[in-house]
């Protein structure tokens, strides 16, 4: 299986002593966020997990502690970009906290497991294309030899936003206007060694230089494992999304990175409130097992086609 860790919350920067507690312990145990009181048992061994897939905007808590993860392939998607706090009120300074840690990271584990997220792209009247292209070139310039991949997306309108989002009143650009935005970030990276990729777009742009990826990538994920693997897309995502699939151990409205635009947090006093709930030596992230709890072990299996390592092009 693939562990997804996570959509849902940033583990790595706020929740990571919990996760190398449970990779120790050997499992964990997971809310379905549409019915709580089904929880998931999910055995974490080496042999079933085939890759653990980070998501962060700060995995600098979990740093020291990466050599527990030996055994385990994985690769990390970090998000960086060039909103300031108006955007992302908990996030560290860019340019003196964040892309240092991106780099140091980089150097532990190698480029190849490091992707570079510039995203959601949202044009608003302090948020340009203009203001988006100078940052993503001074991000981009510094990240030179620490990444191969970066990572866009578009803005998506979800309910959970809508609010958050009238209040600084994007604009949406047609496709055309994608395509030439999208141009223009392909060669700035592309000057820094960086191949840019689209994650879940409708548009086409490839005519850009702006291939399709996933952030549960099958290439990625087949190269960074060293083999082939059994896995379909994820059928629990949007049409547009790519990804293959993957289980999820986060938990909703947990992360306290207070992102304007995310989607995985519809109040932040019940963020807060989750967030005072957890124990990292708890097997949930937050809160406790309740009597009206049905635990339930998960059937999970490795997703490898061969024990037999594969050398990619």
């Amino acid at each position: 299986m693939i562990l997804s860790v996570s959509r849902r919350t940033d583990i790595p920067n706020y929740y990571s002593d919990w996760f190398l507690n449970r990779i120790k312990e050997g499992y964990v145990y997971v809310r379905n966020p549409r019915n709580r009181h089904q929880v998931s048992k999910i055995w974490l061994s080496p042999e079933t997990v085939n890759c653990i897939v980070f998501w962060t905007k700060n995995p600098g808590p979990m740093l020291p502690r990466l050599g527990e993860l030996e055994g385990y392939p994985y690769y990390f998607q970090f998000t960086l970009t060039g909103y300031g706090k108006d955007m992302e009120c908990n996030v560290p300074h860019k340019k003196d906290c964040m892309i240092p840690i991106f780099k140091e990271l980089a150097e532990k584990i190698g480029k190849e497991k490091v992707v570079w997220r510039y995203d959601p792209i949202i044009f608003t009247d302090r948020y340009t294309p203009e203001y988006h292209l100078n940052a993503f070139r001074q991000i981009a310039e510094s990240l030179r030899g620490h990444t191969s991949r970066c990572v866009i997306s578009f803005l998506d309108m979800y309910a959970k936003i809508r609010k958050s989002m009238d209040s600084i009143r994007p604009y949406f650009p047609t496709e055309s206007e994608m395509a030439v935005f999208g141009k223009k970030l392909a060669e700035i990276a592309g000057g820094s060694g960086i191949n840019v990729m689209a994650c879940a777009e409708k548009a086409d742009l490839s005519a850009a230089g702006i291939g399709r990826s996933s952030c549960i990538d099958k290439e990625l994920t087949e190269r960074i494992v060293g083999c082939r693997l059994r896995a379909g897309k994820d059928r629990n995502q949007r049409a547009e999304c790519g990804c293959m699939e993957s289980i999820d151990v986060g938990m909703y409205n947990t992360c306290r990175n207070g992102c304007l635009y995310c989607y995985a947090n519809d109040d932040t006093e019940k963020a807060l409130r989750n967030w005072r709930l957890h124990d990292a030596a708890s097997p949930l992230l937050c809160g406790e097992l309740a009597k009206e709890d049905c635990v339930s072990e998960r059937k999970v299996s490795s997703l490898k086609e061969s024990q037999m390592e594969i050398n990619f092009p």
